[in-house]
């Protein structure tokens, strides 16, 4: 078999694609994301705590040399993406929930019972002849 047949193969199963699809929601979830946090929650955080940007947070380090640069912490972006982090971890703990309840359902629904096979169905048409003589 040619190494591209294989691959043609390979990329043409279904888990593959689903997890393509997967990965590309997940990039595009992540841009809502980050946007829902850094221009709807933090905002209103920082004002609740003295016109606080967490972005602009940081610690400046004095440099040990002359001439060199001070190092800089920059701990406020880390705290937004700590904050980007719990979202998208209770927003994929919702989903899985509710994929989970929906499959509950579809287990527990009733189903109905499967035709009776043709032998059955003969059984009982000579089970109805005997009852008859």
């Amino acid at each position: 078999m040619s190494v591209i047949k294989e691959f043609k193969e390979f990329a043409v199963k279904g888990n593959v694609v689903d997890m393509a699809v997967g990965v590309v929601i997940g990039a595009a979830f992540g841009k809502i994301v980050t946007s829902l946090v850094s221009d709807i929650i933090l905002p209103p955080l920082g004002y609740l705590i003295g016109g606080i940007d967490f972005t602009k947070r940081v610690v400046v380090l004095p440099a040990l040399q002359q001439g060199q640069e001070p190092v800089t912490l920059r701990y406020g972006i880390f705290v937004q993406t700590v904050i980007d982090f719990v979202i998208v971890a209770f927003a994929i703990f919702l989903a899985v929930k509710v994929i989970n309840r929906l499959k509950h359902k579809e287990a527990v629904a009733p189903t109905a019972p499967p035709p009776p096979s043709r032998q059955e169905l003969l059984l009982e048409e000579i089970r109805d002849l005997l009852k008859k003589q």
